[in-house]
């Protein structure tokens, strides 16, 4: 028996929280129902997982999360650990109270430029920090089904899920009850020790027919603020060769770094309390990999005229030619393309407003343009500029603009590395 009902979320008469499996009892149809459709107003969810405890997942994932919404994304983050929650600790929400409505519980939202996190954990719902959860794997799974189903998590760009370390009952929880998981970001460390208990932790996921997003290398060296020497204190590599031996991507190494304990216990993450640390731009080079699919479907489209206008191209310059970064240029000169994008029209030399976080894609918007070709650009601001529907260009080198822009006309445009990847 199949019901034919429009789901409320995604208005998919096809969504899995509609159907009524064979057999299925009426109650826990419904209990589904309402968890698939919170589910289907999440666009992509995400859990953090690792075969090996002390390999700083939870560090990762709050970090991750926390550069997500940095990025001008609604995230959520849900933290599955029953037995020892770290996100209120990472985040500075201890003794953080958790609100209710009617029907559902509301987790603590914190606001980051243009961008939110939800967070909620078991850890939230504690009387006293040092109180133990000690529960079976019964309750442990209810816990996690109440944390999806009746936590009211809204409409949200990413999910990210930090699960405790190993296969067990959490992580087989959440895959078992997220029917459409995007994937996993696997966390470990260069030592053959945690390499090979995440190797296990890529077969758990295959066999679940959960997607492997890639794997982290954390606590990959440290450089010496002294002498600048990188000594590999757990190895080098580890990650990386089993990744390629795994057959899966790798998706960065995160350094070292003594801020890194300070920012954990003082709550405030990395990317957040120092944003241009090694530690931080590697987060950025990981979140731009994550981002990569949306940002290609946002901005992979012909140079064409949008709603009957010419199209119009950004060049950012600093003394006559391209700027290594957009947000440090003297002036932006606009080339009006015809409909085909086969000639430049006119020129126009405008002077930008002072540079914040997020002023020059609403601007660039306002002005009518529909590419920016750049030097360098950061992953946040990649994905703002798609926002404003601008397609993005970068790692072009520094040239004259006209002669840029040519090129990128005549499909022709070199680019090579980003010259800002945080």
């Amino acid at each position: 028996m199949t019901t034919e009902k429009t789901c409320n979320s995604c208005n998919d008469s096809q969504c899995t929280a509609q159907q009524k499996r064979p057999g299925e009892r009426e109650e826990d149809f419904l209990e589904r129902q309402v968890l698939l459709s919170r589910m289907c107003r999440i666009q992509r969810k995400i859990m953090v997982v690792s075969g090996k405890g002390g390999v700083g997942k939870s560090t990762v994932a709050v970090n991750l999360a926390t550069a997500l919404a940095l990025a001008g994304k609604r995230v959520g983050i849900l933290d599955v650990d029953i037995h020892g929650p770290s996100v209120p600790k990472l985040l500075h929400l201890e003794g953080s109270q958790i609100a209710a409505s009617e029907d559902a519980l509301l987790p603590v939202a914190l606001r980051y430029g243009d961008g939110n996190l939800h967070v909620m954990s078991i850890g939230l719902l504690l009387q006293a920090r040092d109180d133990a959860v000690i529960w079976r794997g019964p309750r442990k799974y209810g816990a996690i089904k109440q944390f999806l189903k009746d936590v009211e998590w809204g409409e949200l760009d990413y999910l990210v899920i930090d699960s405790p370390p190993g296969t067990g009952d959490e992580p087989l929880a959440v895959a078992q009850l997220i029917e459409n998981a995007d994937g996993a970001v696997v966390v470990t460390t260069p030592q053959e020790v945690a390499v090979q208990d995440v190797r296990r932790c890529i077969v758990f996921c295959r066999q679940l027919e959960l997607p492997v997003l890639g794997v982290v290398e954390n606590m990959s060296g440290f450089t010496c603020p002294k002498c600048g020497e990188l000594v590999r204190i757990f190895g080098a590599d580890g990650g990386r060769a089993m990744a390629e031996e795994m057959r899966v991507p790798y998706l960065g190494s995160i350094p070292i770094e003594p801020e890194v304990v300070v920012s954990g216990d003082s709550g405030k993450p990395m990317v957040l309390a120092h944003p241009h640390s090694e530690t931080a731009k590697a987060f950025g080079r990981i979140v731009r990999t994550l981002l990569e699919p949306e940002l290609r479907a946002a901005t992979e489209r012909p140079v064409a005229a949008r709603d009957g206008a010419l199209s119009r191209i950004a060049v950012p310059v600093t003394g006559g030619v391209l700027s290594s970064h957009f947000g440090h240029c003297e002036q932006f000169v606009l080339f009006d393309v015809d409909a085909e994008g086969k000639s430049v029209l006119q020129t126009q030399v405008l002077k930008p407003p002072p540079h914040e976080p997020g002023t020059f894609p609403r601007w660039l918007r306002e002005q009518g343009a529909t590419v920016i070709i750049a030097g360098g650009m950061g992953s946040r601001a990649q994905s703002l500029f798609a926002e404003n529907g601008i397609r993005v260009v970068v790692g072009a080198s520094s040239d004259q603009p006209g002669i840029l822009v040519r090129a990128f006309l005549d499909g022709c445009l070199s680019t090579g590395a980003n010259a800002c990847d945080h």
